[in-house]
């Protein structure tokens, strides 16, 4: 299987990650908080390409998210999908 790491850097990477990420989420039936809420299997046949599952069956986007200023990971963080990463 496929393992895709997906990397973020700078304000507008990390921009256009956020929205990458909220597109993936609702492809595969993720919700702001991690759970899986879809109603077709096959969304979860490939669901370990871009996410982790954690603790819970609460899913993980398999990203790093890096910037020097801390306001955009604060925007983030502060967004709709920002329960969806973890801190670390």
């Amino acid at each position: 299987m496929r393992e895709i790491v997906h990397i973020q850097a700078g304000q507008c990477g990390n921009q256009i990650g956020a929205k990458f990420w909220e597109t993936m989420a609702a492809e595969h039936g993720i919700t702001e908080e991690g759970a899986y809420k879809g109603d077709n299997p096959l969304q979860l046949e490939r669901i370990n390409v871009y996410f982790n599952e954690g603790q819970g069956g609460r899913y993980v986007p398999r990203a790093v998210l890096t910037d020097l200023e801390p306001g955009t990971m604060d925007s983030i963080r502060g967004g709709k999908y920002g329960k969806l990463f973890r801190p670390d």
